[in-house]
């Protein structure tokens, strides 16, 4: 079994997600793995609507970290609880080099959302220029130690990671299987070692994964799913995936 998790961002209107949504309803219902899909905020309501009594989970792309207040534009995690949403994505790419999100921000909408009983799906990875200079994991090791801080075991353990490479987000670039392997299984030791435990962290691959890609990418043993972007915004694109089978 595989997270198999839809990442719409801005993209899609209503008529053609509420087609997209009763599809996704029907391709979900056979598949072996966790299939989900975060929509905008706008679209939540409809979300609600479509999939109520379906195996899909649903959620938000980002949220701020307080439950009210004066913060004009932003979403609370008690409004995504109105929605009945499972989960929210933190922290990625996009959020960080866009509108610079800092890892402290990042942290405090972790323990906001784990605090409201939605999952988290925590996003890190490393740029181009990272990569180019062998920042790898010194870059994801800091992501994970800040986004984290201030969170026991047991919370942490509800998390959903996501190992993001900016350099091949949209970018129709995907990290090799390797790579991905690589990186996916050393977020899972690093995690170990912060939190002294020998959980396996359920980690994700996000970056350009596709029908073309998506069984060299999931056959690794420390890949546990994928955020899926461009691939998830036609049912035709993202069934390949939600049918994917060990």
């Amino acid at each position: 079994m595989k997270y198999i998790i839809g990442n719409h961002k801005m993209n899609l209107d209503y008529i053609t997600l509420k087609g997209y949504l009763k599809a996704l309803k029907k391709v979900a219902k056979n598949s072996d793995n966790k299939v989900g899909v975060c929509v905008p905020y706008v679209y939540l309501d409809l979300a609600k609507k479509v999939l109520k009594g379906s195996n899909v989970l649903y959620g938000a792309q980002n949220m701020y970290y307080k439950e009210a207040g004066a913060f004009t534009g932003e979403v609370s995690p008690k409004m995504l609880i109105d929605f009945n949403c499972d989960m929210v994505i933190l922290g990625h790419s996009e959020r960080r080099h866009i509108f610079n999100e800092t890892n402290n921000e990042i942290n405090n909408k972790v323990i906001s959302a784990l605090n409201n009983n939605l999952t988290p799906i925590l996003c890190v990875g490393e740029t181009l220029e990272e990569r180019n200079n062998k920042q790898t994991k010194k870059v994801i090791l800091a992501q994970l130690k800040q986004g984290l801080k201030n969170i026991e075991l047991e919370n942490a353990k509800k998390i959903i990671f996501a190992y993001e490479p900016v350099w091949a987000i949209g970018t129709g670039v995907s990290a090799t299987a390797l790579d991905a392997e690589t990186i996916c299984k050393y977020i899972k030791e690093q995690l170990n070692k912060l939190f002294s435990t020998e959980f396996n962290f359920v980690v994700l691959y996000g970056g350009s994964m596709s029908e073309k890609n998506v069984s060299e990418l999931l056959n690794n043993p420390s890949i546990d799913g994928g955020l899926i972007g461009g691939a998830s915004l036609t049912i035709e694109k993202f069934k390949p995936l939600i049918n994917y089978k060990n």
